[in-house]
C-alpha cells in the first residue's frame, strides 16, 4: 500500500498508474480529494492531526506526496513510522526556491538566469543588471 499526501490531481494520476501495477494507494488530504475516486482508501483529516496522521501510516508500507508544501511537523511523525520516498532532503529543496536552484546548478544543470532577493536594495539591483528602469522612488510611490 502506497500512502500518498495529497489528493490532488497529481495524487490521482499517481493511484491510477499505481493501480495498473497492482498498487494499491491510500491518499491524507486534509480536503476534497479528487484523487479519492480511484484510491483504495482516503483520510481526511488536518495535517495536524496525529491520531489520523499514524493510522494512515499503519495502513502504508511508504510514503510519497504530491505536492512540496506538505508541513515538517507532519513528515517528523510520519518519518518516525514508514519511510518517505523521495526523502525529506528531496522534500527541504523543493520547497525552497533558492536551495532548489542552487542544488540543480551545483549537478550542472542550468536553470534560467536567477538571483536571490532578500531586500528592496537586491531588487533593484537586479531590475539594473537586467536592463530594466528601476527607480526606488516608483516603488514608494506604489507604480
Amino acid at each position: 500500500m502506497i500512502g500518498i499526501l495529497g489528493g490532488g490531481q497529481l495524487g490521482r494520476m499517481l493511484s491510477v498508474a499505481a493501480s495498473r501495477l497492482g498498487y494499491r494507494c491510500h491518499v491524507y488530504e486534509p480536503g476534497a480529494a479528487p484523487a479519492g475516486d480511484v484510491a483504495f482508501a482516503v483520510t481526511t483529516a488536518s495535517y495536524a492531526d496525529e491520531a489520523a496522521l499514524r493510522a494512515f501510516a499503519a495502513s502504508v508500507d511508504v510514503i510519497t506526496y504530491e505536492f512540496e508544501n506538505v508541513p515538517t511537523s507532519a513528515l517528523d511523525l510520519l518519518e518516525s513510522l514508514r519511510p518517505i520516498r523521495p526523502n525529506r532532503r528531496a522534500l527541504a529543496i523543493s520547497q525552497d526556491r533558492i536551495a532548489e536552484k542552487d542544488f540543480l546548478n551545483g549537478l550542472g544543470l542550468q536553470t534560467a538566469p536567477w538571483r536571490a532577493v532578500g531586500s528592496e536594495a537586491d531588487l533593484g539591483a537586479g531590475g539594473r543588471r537586467a536592463g530594466l528602469p528601476v527607480d526606488p522612488e516608483d516603488h514608494a510611490a506604489g507604480l
